[in-house]
């Protein structure tokens, strides 16, 4: 990203997990992505971080993205990425492609017919 101000860029509002990793750390951790766009995102989490530190955050869908923190706000901060990433991506679900095609309704709970232990079961 460059210099100029991009805050006049969509972005969508949205509430999902992610994993950040400082660049040069050996684990992680856990955010919130808050609202994401083709050039960045705003994170909230327990993830310390100073403005200017590298990064890179492992988006649902896009997998991992490398960027640099643009700014910092108590717990919540941005995100640049280095290269733009499709945001429509991470809204797809995240849903096994056997049973993408099925309703809800329809799909198996788990249990298979036949392999249910009978005696874990409750009588009513």
């Amino acid at each position: 990203m460059s210099a100029v101000d991009t805050r006049n860029i969509s972005r969508d509002s949205m509430f999902l997990m992610a994993e950040v990793r400082l660049e040069g750390a050996d684990s992680g951790d856990r955010i919130k992505v808050r609202n994401l766009s083709a050039g960045g995102m705003m994170a909230e989490g327990g993830a310390k971080v100073l403005r200017g530190s590298r990064l890179s955050v492992d988006l649902r869908n896009i997998g991992w993205v490398d960027g640099h923190v643009a700014w910092v706000q108590d717990n919540r901060f941005g995100i640049a990425f280095d290269n733009e990433v499709d945001p429509a991506l991470a809204r797809a679900p995240a849903t096994n492609p056997d049973e993408a095609s099925a309703p809800r309704y329809m799909r198996t709970s788990g249990y298979q017919t036949g392999q249910v232990d009978k005696s874990s079961l409750r009588k009513i």
